[in-house]
This record gives C-alpha cells, structure tokens and sequence, in this order.
C-alpha cells in the first residue's frame, strides 16, 4: 500500500469537491438549503489532509523500526522522524528532485527505498560514497583501503543480543557505536560504489542485510527518502514504553 498515492488522491478528491462547490453549485442553492454532507466532510477535512501531505513530503516523516539491524542506534520497536528536505525536494509519489539542497555524508542514518522492491523501506548507515572502494574484511571496514576506526567498549548487556561486543566507529566526522558478534562471521568483500550510488551497512554487523548482499546492493540517489533525526517514541508493544529513548537524537 503506497500511503503517499492514498494521501495525495485523498487530498485531491477533497479540495475538488469543495472547490466545485465553492465555485459552481453553491450558487444554485436556496440559502436556507443545507450543505451537502459530502461538501461539509470535504470542506472539513481538505486543510487537514494538505497540512498532512506537505509535512509528510517535504519536511519530516515518520517511521517505526521493524528489526535490530541498526542495533545498538536504533532499537525494534523505535519510532523515528526522517528529515524530508536534507537532501532535496521531492514530489510525493513519483519521488522526482526539483529543489538541490544538499547531499548525504558518510555515516548518516538514512532511509531508502529498497532498490529491488521500492515499496519497503530499509533504514542503514551510509558507509560509501560514489566513486568510493568498501572492503569489509575480519569485521573491519576499508574506505578507500583506510581503515576506519574501531574501538572497543566493552560487552553489549542490552535485552536483545547480550553478550554482543560493543565497539565505537568513527566514519567521516561521526562517532557510534556498533555490534559485532565473537565467532560469527557475516558477508565480507570488495565493493566500488558506482556514480549515483551509495553503499549502506547496518550497525549490528554481523545481523544486517544491507548493500553487502543481493537484493540490496548499491542503493541508487533516487531511492533515498532522508536522513534519520530523533526517536519521537520506543514501544515494541510487548512491554512498556522505554521512555528514556524519547527525543534522543539519532546519530
């Protein structure tokens, strides 16, 4: 279900029937004739759905976290806003740019459209950049064959994956924290990002489909949605609410 075509054709439908109205029928109305129920409905709704369909296209949208691929940033359960505008307009539905604003930055939290089903959303790190040369090998990344900086924190003791190791990563100008599992080995190689592309990893290493497998692969420019901002909520529905992650900035 495409919720952003329900949306604009909802707000469509809405603003033609109370323009029609407003413009041509309401005229032929004795004045002490009652407005039309479907008019009321969509002379009521009409600026409810535009302010919603403006915010939701091109200046935050929410999501809810479904898995623990980006643990320990991102929980199950986590709800987040997405900056809509960070990297550029786009129309609603047919996703095309028409304002440039700014681009993606390695180790952004980004949201995109997965290349091969647009209609599910994946949430990963940006670890390449067009043009650039990923190695992944021995639970370590290779940028441009330098090594990113992987220090060790200690031993993960959260309720999903304990007894994980806690390291901090530094990509580009920022610093968080990722899991990797002792003894358990995930995907590794050699991959050059193509122009227009980027390459994303999730931060639970060793429990993450991202660009290092088929299905995922290089995520296109035209398929990124925006840039993860703040958990606006974390409920996983099976306990209370972790109110403590409430307004914490996603980094």
């Amino acid at each position: 279900m495409d919720f952003s075509l329900i949306l604009v054709l909802a707000t469509t439908l809405a603003g033609i029937v109370w323009a029609a109205d407003a413009l041509l029928l309401r005229r032929s109305r004795a004045a002490d004739a009652p407005e039309p129920t479907v008019v009321e409905y969509a002379r009521s709704f009409f600026p409810v759905l535009l302010l919603v369909l403006v915010v939701r296209s091109f200046l935050y949208e929410p999501f809810r976290i479904p898995s623990s691929s980006m643990m320990p940033t991102l929980l199950t359960g986590d709800f987040i806003f997405v900056n809509k505008y960070t990297y550029g307009l786009r129309l609603p539905v047919v996703n095309t740019k028409i304002v440039e604003i700014g681009a993606p930055h390695r180790g952004d939290v980004i949201v995109f459209r997965l290349p091969s089903d647009p209609s599910t959303n994946y949430i990963k790190r940006l670890v390449g950049l067009p043009g650039d040369t990923i190695r992944y090998a021995n639970k370590k990344i290779y940028v441009n064959d330098e090594p990113v900086s992987l220090v060790p924190v200690g031993i993960y003791d959260g309720e999903d994956q304990p007894g994980s190791l806690l390291l901090r990563e530094r990509l580009g100008t920022v610093e968080h924290e990722v899991l990797l599992r002792a003894g358990e080995r995930s995907r590794e190689g050699t991959f050059v990002v193509p122009p227009g592309h980027y390459f994303m990893m999730g931060d639970n290493r060793d429990n993450s489909r991202d660009s290092r497998y088929e299905g995922v692969g290089f995520v296109p420019e035209a398929n990124v949605v925006g840039r993860a901002v703040r958990i606006w909520m974390s409920w996983n529905f099976s306990s209370l609410p972790k109110w403590s992650r409430i307004g914490t900035e996603v980094r």
